[in-house]
């Protein structure tokens, strides 16, 4: 999968609408296998964009958890240091 798609859910604040539609972006850029679509499939390339951040919205406000939400701040430090190990 691709590594830009981060996760969304459970996190302290929401997914803002940017990041849920930033996501979709990146799916459909993965599926298409391209980055900017030709004019003659900008339609279904948007529409496509628009319907996924519909569904991971509705996925996103309708999933439930016990778990405490997570800290943007601390995931993003984690990542960071995760990064560093790897490309070290």
């Amino acid at each position: 999968m691709c590594r830009n798609i981060k996760t969304l859910f459970n996190f302290d604040p929401p997914a803002t609408d940017d990041e849920v539609h930033d996501a979709a972006l990146q799916f459909v850029r993965k599926l298409s296998g391209s980055t900017k679509p030709s004019k003659r499939n900008e339609d279904a390339f948007n529409h496509a964009v628009g319907a996924i951040a519909a569904a991971a919205r509705e996925l996103i406000d309708s999933l439930e958890t016990t778990q405490h939400p997570r800290n943007r701040e601390e995931e993003a430090a984690k990542a960071k240091a995760r990064s560093a190990l790897r490309f070290a």
